[in-house]
């Protein structure tokens, strides 16, 4: 089975609890104003890799890995529905702790996915159709319906949202978020994500158009009261 994937990360520690070994995978449809890896948006240039290959690169820093396990990100992994159903498995057969980080919109079999998935590190980027649609250029529909078979499978869940200055920085959009939260079960943890400019020079270099030119990063004080209003209880 054949992947197509844009780099993996042999560390990290942000994709999941412990130390963690990343897979970014190629091709996204989302088109988030926001995205600092463009490059991951198609297969272009991608390194074509089979799920054997792949598990002998996890498999060198396996010992690294007590608390940690693999997480595939991107890009958007459930595009490549089939290789990363084979590579979950492979995981599991050697008992690593598997993660997804996903915006999951992807192309279904999220059952078969989610079958060998531990934990689900969701990106919320708007919690209505409208709002979905500005930020991603994307209906919600599918993030929906991917939310629904994680509840109804009872996967442990991550939520993050980035959350940028002069479109969702505000209390009123917050209260919303804590509403929608509050109706999800299995949540281990929630992550509200700086916007930043990392990024931009991306953009220019790739010839595509960045829409948030001259917005600023978030304030990080700003961004802490936010958090603290959202976890805030009632």
């Amino acid at each position: 089975m054949i992947g197509y994937i844009d780099s993996v990360e042999t560390m990290g520690l942000v994709d999941g609890p412990g130390i963690r070994f990343v897979v970014f995978f190629k091709g996204c449809k989302l088109r988030c104003l926001f995205c600092h890896n463009p490059e991951t948006w198609t297969k272009d240039n991608a390194l074509e890799i089979t799920s054997e290959e792949l598990l002998k690169k996890i498999l060198k820093y396996k010992n690294y890995y007590v608390d940690g396990g693999v997480t595939f990100s991107g890009g958007e992994p459930l595009l490549q529905d089939e290789f990363l159903i084979d590579i979950l498995k492979k995981c599991k057969m050697v008992n690593l702790h598997t993660a997804i980080d996903t915006s999951g919109v992807g192309i279904g079999n999220y059952e078969e996915i989610l079958k060998y998935t531990d934990l689900v590190i969701l990106d919320i980027k708007a919690i209505d159709n409208e709002g979905f649609n500005y930020m991603t250029g994307q209906n919600i529909d599918e993030f929906y319906k991917f939310l629904d078979i994680c509840q109804r499978l009872n996967k442990k869940l991550w939520l993050r949202q980035v959350i940028v200055p002069g479109i969702n920085d505000t209390e009123k959009y917050i209260l919303k978020l804590k509403e929608f939260i509050s109706k999800i079960k299995n949540v281990e943890k929630i992550e509200l994500l700086p916007y930043h400019l990392y990024g931009v020079d991306k953009y220019q270099k790739l010839g595509i158009e960045y829409k948030l030119k001259g917005v600023s990063a978030m304030d990080e004080t700003h961004l802490k009261e936010l958090y603290n209003l959202l976890i805030q209880k009632d």
